[in-house]
């Protein structure tokens, strides 16, 4: 028997309080389970389901592979724009909001208050904000790159702050000991620390974004939720189907790339 064997040997076993847990999670789960209501279920119900899954499993080729304005590819490069676009946008306005929120370079009243025009942000969905822009740009995908640009600025700003207080002001101090100017401290001390934290942190928000794209066209700020939305009430399936299948196929290449790059600025 090894020294770790000999320890979780020796360790309290805590019975009585695991036990109480369980009792409690069981409670919960059997009272929660109370709200399951089986009685509007019927034949109807489940010959629905019966064709959705039936439709999904087979999708509308004609649909999935040609290359026309309502087409699954022209949509999803559709989306593919408004996230990229959109993150840029939220990627460059959150830089100065986030030097202004940071305790280190600002006095406290203006960092207070510039985090809580940041957490403001954050606050709101981004459902809000693309019927908002609606209202003022009208339908389209000039709404959704706003919205996911808005809805980018509140959490890109928060991490570049992070990233910002934990700036090492030791090579700024040498920097000044020796004369440099603050362009070049800023160019050849700041920049060089934020860069590749910026970089992987916008690249984790564009794959956040394009999910948020995605959904945005259900209130009609472009890109594929319209279609998508449009195809489950007419009950048409296998459009359902070919629109799911596109998605998902782009997603995991984004996320498969984002991941390589990411990893590559961390080593870096």
């Amino acid at each position: 028997m090894n020294h770790i064997e000999t320890q979780l040997l020796a360790a309290p076993r805590n019975r009585l309080y695991l036990s109480t847990i369980a009792v409690i999670v069981a409670i919960l789960f059997l009272w929660s389970f109370t709200a399951v209501n089986f009685s509007n279920m019927n034949q109807n119900g489940l010959t629905i389901a019966q064709n959705i899954i039936y439709g999904i499993t087979h999708p509308d080729p004609a649909l999935l592979f040609n290359v026309t304005k309502q087409s699954v590819l022209y949509l999803l490069v559709e989306t593919l724009a408004i996230a990229f676009l959109g993150t840029l946008v939220g990627a460059v306005l959150a830089v100065p909001l986030a030097f202004l929120a940071a305790s280190n370079i600002v006095p406290r009243p203006v960092s207070w208050l510039t985090r809580l025009l940041l957490i403001t942000i954050r606050t709101i969905p981004a459902l809000v904000y693309g019927l908002m822009f609606i209202r003022v740009t009208g339908p389209g995908p000039f709404a959704g790159v706003l919205t996911v640009g808005l809805t980018s600025i509140g959490m890109l700003a928060k991490l570049y702050v992070d990233a910002i207080e934990e700036l090492d002001t030791r090579v700024l101090e040498s920097m000044t000991s020796i004369g440099c100017t603050t362009f070049e401290k800023i160019r050849f001390g700041i920049v060089p620390q934020l860069l590749s934290i910026f970089s992987s942190v916008m690249i984790y928000r564009f794959d956040m974004n394009m999910r948020e794209a995605s959904i945005l066209g259900l209130v009609g700020a472009g890109g594929i939720g319209a279609p998508l939305i449009f195809a489950m009430r007419s009950y048409k399936w296998d459009q359902v189907g070919s629109i799911l299948i596109g998605l998902v196929v782009l997603i995991l290449i984004i996320e498969f790339l984002s991941n390589k790059l990411r990893a590559k600025l961390v080593r870096g």
